[in-house]
């Protein structure tokens, strides 16, 4: 096989990947990991099972793929149009959060619970999502995304408000999606107030600004 066919191969197998990792995202969209077997998932993706194992190993492989794959979705939503004012960026990050909690119900709660048992790999995504959205943060309102410890405990409590507020909107759908996002940036504007007060480093942002 000579180099041409093995790109057209490669590029034939990301294909394929990348459908199959679709058709994940729809599935466990709101079912839980638990719900659905590999036959299941394969009759959906019209497959045989044999090639998701090819390209995931095993379904719990598959699965963290697709998580993976689609927090990827919120980590670079939370990163654009950097050209916003700041507090228009928070806004956004904040809409495109709980969007995306309520459209992928099952893996959210898989991704801020730690998964079945105490997932190591679950909990590492959790933690990548958590850290660059507090790093997003800080950037938009400090300037820099490496910030002092006081400020990052901080903003990293703020964030574990931001999950728990989230879980709960999530099993009653009240109040409506507005009113949650603006309650979250409410309490960023708070949480920065207070950090402004003990860290002179991190002042707190000009409202608006």
């Amino acid at each position: 096989m000579n180099n041409s066919q093995q790109r057209g191969a490669t590029e034939r197998s990301q294909v394929r990947r990348s459908e199959l990792i679709a058709t994940g995202r729809k599935l466990f969209a709101d079912t839980s990991y638990d719900a659905l077997s590999m036959d299941d998932i394969a009759k959906h993706a019209g497959v045989a099972k044999g090639l998701i194992y090819y390209y995931f190993k095993s379904k719990r492989g598959y699965y963290l793929a697709i998580v993976e794959d689609s927090v990827a979705d919120l980590v670079a939503r939370a990163g654009s149009d950097t050209e916003l004012p700041r507090a228009d960026r928070v806004h956004r990050t904040m809409e495109g959060y709980l969007l995306y909690a309520e459209h992928h119900q099952a893996a959210y709660r898989t991704i801020v619970t730690g998964g079945v048992g105490f997932d190591t790999q679950v909990q590492a995504i959790r933690d990548a999502v958590r850290e660059e959205l507090i790093a997003t943060i800080a950037e938009g309102a400090y300037g820099r995304r490496d910030i002092p410890v006081l400020a990052r405990l901080a903003l990293l409590g703020w964030m574990g408000c931001v999950e728990s507020v989230t879980l709960e909107w999530l099993g009653t759908q009240e109040p409506e999606r507005a009113t949650v996002r603006d309650l979250l940036v409410r309490m960023l504007r708070q949480t920065m107030d207070t950090i402004g007060e003990f860290e002179p480093a991190c002042p707190s942002p000009e409202p608006g600004g």
